[in-house]
């Protein structure tokens, strides 16, 4: 065979060969991630809550203007206005300026509840004064005869542990044996053997006021009663000075609390409300007593329902009625939709 045909056959594969090199493409990159999308919008804690319904509508602070004062601030937004001079470190008799910044959210934060237990928890350093706390390398060590007398095992007081240089002598000397000191056993006590007693002189209202006083607790358990017998002569309304509803009545007439709960405020330094009683029952709620003549309980006061709190008169008003609102976070609400039917 002549080597001329193979070197021909040679030259021609290699050029296709290198043809192909040439003309030949990358593979395609095939990107199989699902197509990108814009990450979700975020709401922010504040605005998450603002979106949902019953949440706290009141302001982190407040800005002071003319005509406010303390106890109107705090009715307005349903606070104690002691705790708010107490947040803000203002002293009696509390006066505040106009542009003043009044911090109110940290009057919610004085404790927390945990609502799957209920258990309050208070901030912290506020111990019981039952922990014992001792400086480092002091002794802490508890007396060996502090055992129970029930269990009856003897306790031991000696010996006490020593350090005693290595010695022949030392050796030879006995052990000391400890001294016991047995401590006898816990008599029976006739005591506990006596079936359970319950005091005599229970009485039947005591268990009404306690229910009344933790209703106060629960925004739903909580029951209202007209607070004064009468003729509805001024309704609710949303506008205007009709933030509650009054009724008519005549002087000296006993005017009740409507729930149960804790007086923080009583007196007339509140413009338009005469002489003013302010019942707050729960973190929501709060009741006003206005135009009394005559106001029988003192701030700080904790009262039930149904309990006689003042009398009714013409306060600051043209006529003899009881202004009574109810508020809740210190919005007006129409009482009619919480008080029982008909005023008896």
């Amino acid at each position: 065979m002549s080597i001329q045909p193979v070197f021909r056959y040679l030259t021609a594969a290699s050029a296709l060969v290198l043809a192909a090199c040439a003309t030949h493409e990358p593979a395609p990159v095939i990107d199989r991630m699902p197509p990108t999308s814009k990450a979700p919008t975020v709401k922010s804690s504040s605005s998450a809550a603002a979106s949902q319904p019953g949440k706290d509508w009141r302001p982190d602070r407040y800005t002071v203007k003319k005509g406010d004062t303390l106890f109107s601030i705090g009715l307005e937004y349903g606070y104690d206005y002691k705790e708010i001079a107490q947040a803000n470190n203002i002293p009696p008799p509390y006066i505040i300026r106009i542009g003043q910044q009044l911090q109110l959210k940290s009057l919610d934060s004085k404790e927390s509840t945990d609502t799957t237990t209920g258990v309050v928890t208070a901030p912290l350093g506020s111990g019981d004064g039952n922990v014992v706390i001792r400086p480092l390398g002091s002794d802490s060590s508890a007396p060996a005869s502090a055992t129970s007398p029930a269990t009856g095992i003897p306790v031991l007081s000696e010996p006490k542990a020593l350090r005693v240089p290595y010695s022949e002598q030392a050796m030879q000397v006995a052990p000391v044996k400890p001294a016991v000191t047995p401590v006898p056993a816990a008599a029976p006590s006739d005591t506990a053997k006596a079936p359970e007693t319950k005091p005599a002189d229970a009485k039947p209202a005591d268990t009404a006021a306690k229910t009344d006083t933790a209703a106060a607790g629960n925004d739903e358990s909580l029951e209202w009663i007209w607070p004064t017998n009468g003729k509805v002569i001024g309704t609710f309304s949303d506008t205007g000075s009709g933030k509650g509803i009054d009724i008519a009545g005549s002087q000296g007439q006993p005017v009740v609390a409507a729930a149960p709960g804790k007086v923080i405020y009583s007196g007339s330094d509140l413009r338009g409300y005469g002489k003013l009683v302010i019942i707050k029952h729960n973190k929501t709620y709060l009741s006003v007593y206005a135009h009394n003549n005559q106001i029988l309980v003192k701030e700080g006061q904790q009262v039930s329902r149904g309990q006689k709190i003042a009398e009714m008169g013409n306060s600051d008003t043209d006529k003899v009625k009881l202004h009574f609102e109810i508020r809740q976070q210190g919005k007006s609400v129409d009482p009619a939709k919480y008080l029982p039917g008909s005023n008896p």
